[in-house]
């Protein structure tokens, strides 16, 4: 007869297993302690880590023993350091122990031009790359005018979040309106729970709360939303009207990072009119003078 653990039972063995690896591949010299010459344990020793973390002997033992005991985010973070876990252990670490993060490495998501070349390959499917506070990081020709212009909207708005509340072109676009900014607000405050105390999260909270009464409102409800988005919506176009699109989310890293979002045509007539909208903006593009053309389609992150 076979016993399965319980799911935590398995975390903490995995975290001891995983904190004595990491603790045996550092040398004292590393950490600016001296070897001595009656040193058997490979790397460091225990109390050597509990010294360095700032926490007691007997606690650090207890936790590479799966001892069931209370691990703050404080005392993750501290042993992390002085482990020196690289940014994968990092998030590792704090998974197998089941704790928020409290000083989550700062990703800046930057567009490749393998994802650049693959955004202009998808011709007359509107597509962007977005992060979860909804920047626009990049877009193709259709999606720049999908929802308004964006070539033509100032880099520090390029936000779907402010978008949606505050630009005329956008709001007349959406069909729809109300639910779409309950949704992208309760989206917007699950993935902000990560992000609380930076700065660009907050700034761009105060923006929509200063600019826009509806956003208060939704925002006041306290509503959470998560998980994979893919639904059918319909969009009503500027130049080449009514739109039905399957709207799509693909993540090109870790679930809170920067995404892949497309809207592909669902009835032969929609795509009949992605199109003449992608050969519409093209032509815009190319009337430009060609130090100003497509210098909307990559945002810094």
């Amino acid at each position: 007869m076979t016993t399965v653990a319980p799911g935590s039972d398995v975390r903490r063995h995995e975290l001891a297993e995983f904190l004595r690896s990491r603790r045996e591949r550092i040398t004292p010299e590393q950490v600016g302690l001296v070897r001595g010459p009656r040193r058997r344990t490979p790397g460091l020793r225990r109390e050597e880590v509990a010294h360095l973390s700032s926490v007691g002997v007997t606690w650090y033992t207890w936790l590479e023993q799966a001892r069931d005991i209370q691990v703050s985010a404080q005392v993750l973070d501290a042993v992390a350091r002085a482990l020196m876990l690289d940014v994968s252990e990092r998030e590792h670490l704090f998974a197998l122990a089941g704790s928020l993060d409290p000083a989550p490495p700062a990703f800046c998501p930057s567009v490749t031009p393998a994802v650049r070349a693959m955004l202009d390959q998808l011709g007359h499917i509107p597509a962007c790359v977005q992060n979860s506070r909804y920047d626009i990081l990049a877009y193709n020709a259709a999606y720049g005018r999908l929802l308004g212009d964006l070539d033509a909207t100032p880099p520090e708005d390029r936000n779907c979040m402010w978008l949606a509340f505050t630009d005329p072109q956008w709001r007349e676009a959406v069909v729809d309106l109300p639910s779409t900014h309950r949704l992208m607000a309760a989206r917007f405050r699950a993935a902000m729970a990560e992000h609380l105390l930076e700065p660009a999260w907050t700034t761009l909270l105060a923006r929509l709360e200063a600019a826009s009464a509806e956003f208060r409102a939704v925002w006041a409800r306290h509503e959470v939303a998560g998980g994979p988005i893919a639904k059918s919506k319909y969009i009503r176009n500027a130049h080449v009207g009514m739109l039905h699109l399957e709207h799509t989310n693909l993540w090109l890293g870790p679930s809170t990072g920067p995404r892949l979002v497309t809207y592909v045509p669902l009835d032969p007539q929609t795509r009949e009119r992605l199109e003449s909208l992608e050969q519409l903006a093209k032509s815009a593009d190319a009337s430009e003078p060609a130090e100003v053309a497509g210098t909307g389609s990559v945002v810094p992150a």
